[in-house]
């Protein structure tokens, strides 16, 4: 069985995105000691709270070397903006650098927080979206969104007052705006595909 470790850095959604990755056949762990991290296959950066203060529990190294070191790393909704150089919620604070690239508040004349089920733009394949249909809803909570400087790592978008990368993927790095946890069947999938991409 696939081992994944939901890295604790004070946010909240823990047991939520435990269950769904137990559902997806993962042997799952929330834990912040690097050991635990070190041995699982799959790091996954929940996704509620505030950038600057999840930074500050990140050990930045450690999540670096996971990647460079082939682990299968998820990010889900804060934790994929943890993915990008900055972001500029709360005055602007230094993310992870994993995708080039910065976080930016959602644009005037829309309601903020972002709150709902939305539709999904595949944009381009990708064994995370196996099974999933275009114009499938998907459920967000967010103030926030990503402008990657690389526009091919979106897999998926949606429309919210603007485009909104909805999905950022390479082969084994894989973030989502939306919560994956609290998408029903769909959501289900795309846990059970990254699951099975670890196992391959």
């Amino acid at each position: 069985m696939v081992e994944a470790v939901i890295l604790n850095y004070g946010v909240g959604n823990l047991h939520s995105i435990r269950r769904g990755m137990e559902m997806a056949g993962a042997r799952v762990l929330i834990s912040d000691d690097p050991a635990d991290i070190r041995r699982a296959s799959i790091v996954v950066l929940p996704g509620v709270g505030a950038h600057a203060s999840a930074m500050r529990s990140i050990d930045r190294e450690l999540m670096r070397k996971c990647i460079e070191d082939g682990k299968f790393v998820l990010g889900v909704c804060l934790g994929l903006q943890l993915f990008m150089d900055w972001s500029e919620e709360g005055g602007g604070s230094e993310g992870l650098g994993v995708f080039a690239g910065k976080v930016v508040k959602l644009p005037a004349g829309v309601k903020v927080p972002h709150m709902g089920w939305n539709t999904l733009t595949i944009e381009r394949e990708h064994p995370f979206l196996e099974g999933v249909s275009n114009g499938a809803y998907v459920y967000f909570v967010h103030s926030y969104y990503v402008e990657p400087a690389d526009s091919t790592l979106v897999v998926a978008s949606t429309q919210y007052g603007t485009r909104v990368p909805a999905v950022l993927a390479t082969e084994r790095v894989v973030g989502t705006q939306f919560h994956p946890e609290k998408s029903g069947k769909v959501g289900l999938q795309m846990l059970r595909n990254f699951v099975r991409m670890s196992a391959r």
